[in-house]
């Protein structure tokens, strides 16, 4: 018998900027509390990613009693507080890639701040409770909806998975470098695979997909900077039609909170 353990729970309620670990979460209908609720975009409303901008790692998010705080990970930019609820109610229309959502400008200020640091037009926006952003229906259950998230709620990734990357890396990487929201301990590489329906602690969720990844993996999350790997590498044995597979987004079932050290059950594993 497999003995699974949840090790880490991360939010990045930013979209592209620094995740924030945390002993606890509360879980929501789009993901982990906080996770995601918040976004930049330029002026056409198109969101910001690293993927283009890998400036956006070096944006550190801390949780607040008031609201979230961002800070610069290595320049004495004075630090930028957003209240939990945005300060307007100017609505806009917003993209993340192929879905169109509206939201809400979160302030003047924030939109100055963020304009000047990362040196290209910015706004920051927040979802909205009525704002219902649906996962691709080819890979719903019961119309389930998710944040500004690439497309799924939740994202997880075994640590044995990473230990089997990095055996193959001549420099290894952090987890970080994948953003999933669980982490768990146990099993082989890659054993998440496999999983169909699982419960962690109380909470209960669905595999919908694998996660394909892009060149974020690629940016060192302290500096920046882009390399070759672990894209290079992991094309050579995660590669499936053409895309690069690593983690498993999912879907939640049941349960309103996940704990680190939470044991995982594997409920049913795919045919």
């Amino acid at each position: 018998m497999n003995n699974y353990t949840l090790t880490e729970i991360n939010i990045y309620p930013i979209k592209s900027l620094g995740g924030i670990s945390l002993q606890e979460a509360q879980i929501e209908d789009r993901g982990l509390r906080y996770d995601r609720r918040w976004m930049l975009v330029d002026e056409t409303g198109r969101f910001l990613s690293q993927r283009q901008h890998g400036i956006m790692a070096l944006l550190q998010v801390h949780l607040q009693d008031e609201g979230l705080l961002v800070t610069h990970k290595h320049e004495k930019y004075t630090p930028l507080l957003i209240p939990f609820s945005p300060k307007t109610e100017e609505r806009v229309q917003v993209s993340v890639w192929d879905d169109t959502c509206e939201a809400v400008i979160v302030a003047a200020e924030a939109n100055e701040w963020f304009t000047n640091v990362l040196q290209m037009p910015a706004r920051l926006v927040y979802m909205p409770l009525d704002t219902k952003r649906k996962v691709d229906e080819r890979y719903a259950f019961e119309e389930e909806v998710v944040s500004f998230a690439d497309g799924y709620p939740f994202l997880m990734i075994g640590q044995a998975s990473l230990d089997d990357l990095n055996l193959r890396l001549a420099e290894p990487v952090p987890m970080n470098r994948f953003r999933p929201n669980l982490v768990f301990s146990g099993g082989t590489p890659f054993i998440e695979d496999t999983w169909d329906e699982f419960s962690i602690g109380e909470a209960a969720f669905r595999a919908a997909k694998p996660c394909a990844r892009c060149v974020v993996v690629t940016i060192n999350q302290e500096t920046g900077n882009k390399s070759a790997e672990p894209l290079k590498t992991l094309a050579t044995f995660r590669q499936k039609n053409n895309k690069i597979m690593v983690g498993q987004n999912l879907l939640l079932t049941k349960g309103s909170k996940v704990m680190v050290g939470d044991k995982v059950d594997v409920v049913t594993t795919k045919a």
